[in-house]
């Protein structure tokens, strides 16, 4: 099933966990919507803005069995379709994560596993949700995987690029 133009449901709901565990990993309708929601306002734009280079998707909805399996809240976005984690192969994630910032509506953003000291600008991950009722925190996180802070971390830019 095609949710936008660029992203079929197949890669929200592919899961290793769920294969490896016999588990359904298939959304509801309302979910559905929800990833039609999250492609539409943030990860066409993104794609567009990014030279149409795939945006690839590292974990999309997860049913409740296999989000407590990833150790995840039972409140997770991913549980209603409305947040996904991905990255965009060859362009740094904080460069994404500042794009995104500035320029679409999100309720949470997280840089996920950042570690400026690795020199990869693909380390890690993007969390992204979107919640289509109007109630979106703009909530902008990074997370080092040992906490969370608030915001993005600070970096070099020349000409709208970041410099590293």
């Amino acid at each position: 099933m095609q949710l936008s133009k660029h992203f079929q449901l197949k890669e929200f709901t592919k899961s290793q966990i769920a294969a490896r565990n016999g588990i359904n990993n298939t959304p509801h309708s309302g979910d559905v919507k929800n990833l039609e929601n999250l492609c539409y306002e943030i990860l066409e734009p993104v794609r567009a803005k990014f030279d149409e280079k795939p945006v690839i998707i590292n974990s999309g909805f997860r049913c409740l069995e296999v989000n407590r399996l990833l150790g995840s809240s039972d409140s997770s976005q991913h549980t209603k379709g409305q947040a996904c984690d991905f990255e965009i192969a060859g362009v740094p994630n904080i460069k994404v994560a500042y794009w995104v910032q500035a320029n679409v509506d999100f309720d949470q953003l997280i840089l996920e596993f950042w570690n400026p000291e690795s020199g990869d600008g693909n380390i890690g991950w993007i969390h992204v949700s979107y919640n289509e009722k109007g109630s979106n925190r703009k909530q902008v996180l990074t997370f080092d995987g040992k906490k969370y802070t608030n915001g993005l971390p600070d970096m070099k830019w020349h000409k709208g690029e970041v410099v590293e």
